[in-house]
């Protein structure tokens, strides 16, 4: 029996003990990465793949506005011709005597600069404005990626945190639990206490030992996800610098609620997306109506054509086009009703957005104090429950008391420190929160 109680003493040592370095010449170094580190991540030159993703996007929406200007600027070409031809004058309409039946072969050059302005298209204009509305709104877009990426790797740093916090108080039950079975053996040893006192120190500490397994596993896996929110290989090692404190989590968020909700009215970039995507989609509708309107173009067309290169002669061309479209059978009454449309919608969401902006402050200012709170709570149980093995430790030793009253004294000690990393974790949950509420995730560290 003395020899198992080793092994269980041994056993929860051994999984108390942190892990051992791994040797550089066998895994590369771990990723030390703080929770400010890990969150402004996400804006660096490496970002997740959400992050690039809206980038590209951005880049594509920049594309289109290049596209809509080019309608507004001059287009030059230059080309050149040559052909040998046949023809025959009866097919041109032209027939009297002595005109042969088919004339030629001949060559033909030609070499000719053609360039192209329009003067006056309305449309054209409205059309670049509408594609730079849409490029402000893709750029909103990827900001609010950014933000949404910083609250999702500030979550994932804070569950590998509580995990970590967690095989930390493990290790410590696991260390408890076999100085209670050493306390139990040589009480029993001494005469003292009965074996039973040794059976059930035996299985808090069993049970410790599952617990820390459970929890290192849980930080592991925690790990894995924190990895895959960074958009970094899940082969690399990572190692936590921050704890769970009270003081991780802060960001640039205003002290009061009403500063705190104007702050999020102006700055929330997925609310200014969305405004921005009802500004493209009116303007649209105004460069469809334009569309009625004339069009003014200036061509010019110069160059030098003849039989021989040596014989090749100047010839010019200059107009000035006017184009008023009439009717198109309808086609713009459906494109603007449709741009009416998606614009009208845009504002619906917009007006949602903005309530949901005002619920998402008061949500979290709301799971803040409650945090608060409940942190004032489970530090004084958890000072209590450290108080009441202390003394449950003392009757045993008295022999006035068998170990059923340290056992339940160990319990409410693992129960309150599970409650402090759980009130610490929401505080910190709610800070994120916050500060994502209000457009700030970026800045939290």
């Amino acid at each position: 029996m003395a020899l198992r109680a080793r092994n269980l003493v041994l056993a929860a040592a051994v999984l108390a003990a942190p892990p051992p370095a791994p040797l550089m010449a066998q895994e590369p170094a771990a990723l030390r990465l703080s929770f400010a580190d890990a969150v402004h991540r996400v804006a660096s030159e490496t970002p997740p793949p959400s992050v690039e993703l809206a980038g590209l996007r951005t880049d594509e929406a920049r594309g289109r506005v290049t596209q809509a200007r080019a309608g507004l600027l001059p287009n030059l070409a230059v080309n050149g011709f040559w052909a040998n031809r046949t023809f025959s004058p009866k097919a041109q309409g032209l027939s009297f005597p002595g005109l042969p039946t088919i004339i030629g072969p001949f060559n033909a050059y030609d070499g000719r600069v053609q360039f192209r302005q329009t003067l006056f298209d309305f449309s054209n204009l409205g059309r670049l404005s509408a594609a730079k509305h849409a490029f402000t709104a893709s750029t909103a877009d990827r900001s609010a990626t950014v933000e949404t990426s910083a609250q999702s790797v500030a979550i994932a740093y804070a569950r590998a945190s509580r995990s970590q916090a967690v095989v930390g108080a493990r290790r410590a039950d696991s260390a408890l639990a076999a100085e209670f079975v050493t306390l139990a053996v040589a009480q029993q040893q001494a005469g003292v206490s009965a074996s039973i006192d040794v059976t059930r120190a035996k299985v808090q500490l069993a049970e410790s030992a599952g617990r820390l397994i459970l929890a290192t596993s849980q930080l592991e896996r925690a790990k894995i996800d924190l990895s895959r929110t960074l958009g970094v290989d899940p082969d690399m090692a990572i190692e936590l610098t921050d704890t769970l404190s009270t003081e991780l989590g802060a960001a640039d968020v205003p002290a009061g609620r009403e500063a705190a909700v104007a702050q999020a009215l102006a700055t929330r970039p997925d609310l200014s997306a969305e405004i921005a995507r009802g500004a493209a989609a009116r303007t649209a509708a105004s460069a469809i109506s334009a569309e009625r309107l004339p069009r003014l173009d200036l061509q010019a067309d110069m160059g030098l054509s003849g039989t021989r290169p040596e014989d090749m002669v100047n010839t010019r061309q200059v107009a000035v086009q006017v184009t008023w479209p009439i009717l198109d059978g309808l086609r713009r009454e459906g494109r603007m009703a449709e741009q009416k449309a998606v614009a009208q919608a845009s504002d619906v969401r917009a007006t949602d957005l903005r309530q949901q902006v005002t619920a998402d402050v008061d949500g979290a200012l709301l799971d803040l104090r409650s945090a608060a709170a409940q942190q004032m709570i489970t530090r004084e149980r958890l000072q209590l429950a450290a108080e009441e093995v202390s003394q449950a430790r003392q009757r045993f030793q008295a022999g006035v008391a068998g170990n059923i009253e340290m056992i339940n004294a160990q319990e409410s000690l693992v129960r309150a420190r599970e409650a402090d990393i759980d009130a610490r974790f929401a505080g910190l949950a709610a800070r994120i929160a916050l500060a994502r509420s209000v457009g700030s995730a970026h800045t939290l560290h």
